[in-house]
């Protein structure tokens, strides 16, 4: 195996547990008690197990109700949306090729999302919201009616709401605000600016922040976590993708969590423990756990 396809090493233990907002154990390598075992000898010691479709949503409430370290959040995600009602005749999504099944289609998916969310072992509604960067004009109609079709899950049974905001910031931030936000909302993977976390702080939406912020380019990025609450921060990996540097191109795990938490104190100023300390609490309180 090339040191670029190798899983990084265990960083240092963190010496206050924290939690992975967002993870995708389905998509990493191994088994899942392995990835656990792997992320508590380092003190993360809770994940969420997020679902971008049916399928995988599914498969997080099942390993959640196997797993007391593990929560489950349910969504179709928003690119999933139009690919149910438009059809995917690329396939490019790892479900392969697919026809178009209209809007009878996410009826009937979204209806499978709202029985999940139900479920006890299932803590948040989610990844839903908006993404401009894959969805083309003709998708966005089927992506914005799946986001408000969720909001209403989220709190008709009292979840939180996992945002996924790509390119869509102003939308995202609008649908928010017509439909009334869940009163836990947190934006996955943050992506906005310092201006935009000030908003989402005024309306107390949580900003979860990942490998990226440890990015050379993403200063954007940290400037909005310097200005970020620290009562309104999480921290996640979004595994296997985003994995923090020095590792970058490398694939991601919920043991990375303390070199992205490390990044984090550095940009706030924060004694490591302190940060850490703030975002178990923050993410319990979030999820509901």
């Amino acid at each position: 195996m090339s040191s670029k396809s190798a899983p990084p090493p265990l960083p240092e233990p963190l010496g206050v547990a924290v939690a992975d907002s967002h993870t995708h154990l389905d998509m990493q390598e191994g088994t899942v008690e392995e990835a656990l075992a792997r992320a508590a000898a380092v003190g993360v010691t809770t994940v969420v197990q997020v679902g971008c479709d049916i399928k995988g949503s599914r498969w997080a409430a099942e390993t959640a109700a196997a797993h007391r370290e593990v929560h489950a959040a349910v969504a179709l995600h928003p690119n999933e949306a139009p690919r149910i009602v438009l059809g995917d005749p690329e396939g490019w999504s790892r479900q392969g090729a697919r026809d178009a099944g209209g809007d009878a289609a996410l009826d009937d998916a979204l209806a499978e999302i709202d029985r999940l969310a139900a479920l006890d072992e299932v803590k948040a509604v989610g990844e839903t919201g908006l993404d401009h960067f894959r969805t083309g004009p003709e998708g966005i109609a089927a992506q914005e009616r799946s986001f408000r079709a969720h909001i209403e899950i989220a709190k008709r049974h009292d979840r939180a709401l996992v945002i996924h905001d790509r390119d869509a910031h102003a939308d995202v931030l609008r649908i928010l605000a017509e439909e009334g936000a869940p009163e836990r909302t947190v934006f996955h993977c943050y992506s906005g600016d310092a201006e935009m976390a000030e908003v989402c702080a005024a309306a107390g939406y949580f900003m979860s922040f990942a490998g990226n912020v440890t990015f050379k380019n993403a200063q954007p990025l940290r400037d909005a976590l310097a200005v970020a609450p620290a009562e309104l921060v999480l921290v996640e990996t979004d595994a296997p993708f985003l994995t923090p540097a020095p590792y970058r191109g490398r694939p991601n795990a919920p043991y990375l969590i303390p070199v992205t938490l490390r990044a984090m104190a550095a940009v706030k100023g924060m004694d490591e423990d302190a940060l850490a300390g703030a975002i178990a609490a923050n993410t319990a309180r979030a999820f509901g756990y």
